[in-house]
């Protein structure tokens, strides 16, 4: 740990230099170049891909090009001016922009517009030129085009986030505000090493004495010029925390000084666990306001949520009977009990119902778990040991694979729980009161935020913290993610116990 480095009066910024203009153009940090130009290779091969999908496996690729200029302007079409008409789509749209690098949903949104604009482009230049082109081959080539820019876009994101936990393609962010408001902001960034922001200082503005002698995660500085203490730990972000924002005029003049230094100015203002889609920003004379918008968990995303649900839960269930079948068989030939464990649980508007699952321990565990509290290696309401000795032999290999959960599906049919959502808690743990009882907004899921972001391994406040994270930000976006990281996290196996 940094010891804290502290003194004089806080300053936090001076007067602003005048740079010149092609200055301003020069980044502190370069690392965002090499990867855009590893996703134009990426975009580029995704859409000659896409034409070699829609030439060779599409009947009549080139119908309505009869003649042989007019099949040498097809194939100048297809493999020149469509790939580079989708590069400059996605340059349009936005896709390289480094913000969007690593982290959240917008890259790909800024993909699927670029998708709709090449769609209304080769329907114009075909209604305008009156091309009799192959529907078909169109379709194909378009489809096939989005659809490999989002899937190679993601592996190259998988790669960035290697990279970032390697220490590579990251951002160096002194932070900047009083030391409690420096220290939440921290802990946040850390908890998402794939954003990759790394601080490398705190620059308080207040309460510098209160902090002298501190153990502290980072160097903390004060009374000396902020970006040149910027420049000495080689700081290409800094980030104004919570209150150390309030002066308009402070910030201003710091955004004057930094101008041309290349280094990024970002506000983290006292307002987390707020999802993008919730919060807009209006201009009104010159304040920005921050609306907030409630979560929208009703109207027509709610209820495509729930005919999903129950149509998946109906398909799953009618495919899975025959793993159910030699589960059943699994079980009651290695220990005596019934098959399924039922246990209450609370589901929406605190209504208790019976969780299925497949049993994985012995039919006397509930007694057993008095004698072994003082095991538990989890806090909160829930209990947690990873050699739990109440676990058949079949169990753990249940649990290490997550089967035990398939019999859930049975609830989501009967409307008691969800594919997505918080974890369901038992009902015998309480009244969930305060932030907990939020939770109970949305019916439990079989899979969640908690279950992709470390299950078992996770503290009851990570869990609590994660699942109103959900309640407050859902969308149909959002749980498909969490679906599909749900493959992976099971396939890991990691935390589950």
């Amino acid at each position: 740990m940094a010891g804290a480095r502290v003194g004089g009066d806080p300053q936090l910024v001076t007067n602003g230099a005048t740079r010149r203009t092609w200055r301003r153009l020069v980044r502190a940090s370069n690392w965002h170049r090499y990867y855009q130009g590893a996703l134009v290779g990426v975009d580029l091969f995704a859409a000659l891909l896409a034409t070699v999908i829609a030439v060779n496996f599409t009947h009549s690729p080139s119908a309505g090009f009869d003649s042989d200029d007019q099949l040498h302007f097809f194939y100048l079409t297809v493999w020149v001016f469509l790939p580079v008409a989708w590069l400059l789509a996605l340059w349009g749209t936005g896709s390289y922009d480094r913000r969007y690098f690593g982290m959240g949903n917008e890259e790909f949104k800024r993909v699927i517009r670029a998708s709709m604009f090449m769609l209304a482009l080769v329907s114009f230049a075909a209604l305008t030129f009156k091309a009799d082109v192959s529907r078909v081959a169109v379709a194909v080539i378009l489809l096939a085009a989005a659809l490999l820019v989002c899937g190679l876009r993601y592996a190259a994101r998988y790669g960035l986030h290697k990279m970032r936990l390697a220490g590579k393609g990251v951002q160096r962010v002194l932070l900047i505000g009083a030391y409690p408001e420096a220290l939440e902001v921290y802990r946040t960034v850390r908890r998402a090493p794939a954003a990759g922001l790394v601080p490398v200082g705190i620059y308080v503005t207040e309460g510098a004495s209160s902090v002298r002698n501190l153990d502290t995660p980072v160097p903390v500085f004060a009374g000396t010029d902020v970006v040149t203490c910027a420049e000495r730990l080689e700081a290409d972000t800094l980030a104004v925390c919570g209150s150390a924002s309030a002066d308009a005029a402070d910030l201003r003049r710091l955004a004057w000084q930094l101008e041309g230094t290349g280094r990024d100015l970002v506000v983290a203002p006292a307002l987390t666990d707020i999802a993008g889609p919730r919060v807009h920003i209006r201009p009104v004379e010159g304040l920005p306001l921050l609306h907030v918008e409630e979560p929208k968990i009703s109207g027509i995303g709610w209820l495509i949520k729930n005919v999903l649900d129950i149509s998946s839960s109906v398909f799953g269930l009618v495919l899975l009977s025959p793993l159910f079948l030699a589960v059943a068989i699994a079980i009651k030939s290695d220990s005596p009990g019934p098959v399924f464990f039922r246990q209450n649980r609370v589901g929406r508007d605190g209504e208790t119902f019976s969780c299925w699952k497949f049993r994985t321990m012995y039919i006397d565990a509930e007694e057993r778990q008095a004698a072994l509290m003082m095991h538990n290696e989890t806090d909160g309401l829930l209990f947690k040991m990873k050699d739990d000795p109440r676990i058949t032999k079949v169990g753990k290999w249940l649990r290490r694979t997550s089967i035990d959960e398939f019999p859930q599906l049975i609830n989501v049919v009967r409307g008691e729980m969800s594919l997505v959502g918080p974890r369901p808690l038992p009902a015998e743990n309480g009244d969930f009161l305060g932030d907990v009882r939020r939770r109970l907004l949305v019916r439990p899921g079989i899979t969640g935020l908690w279950q992709v972001s470390g299950r078992s391994d996770l503290s009851w406040d990570d869990a609590v913290r994660l699942d109103l994270y959900y309640v407050d930000n859902w969308s149909l976006t959002t749980d498909l993610q969490i679906l599909f990281r749900t493959v992976a996290v099971v396939l890991r196996r990691k935390g589950a116990y």
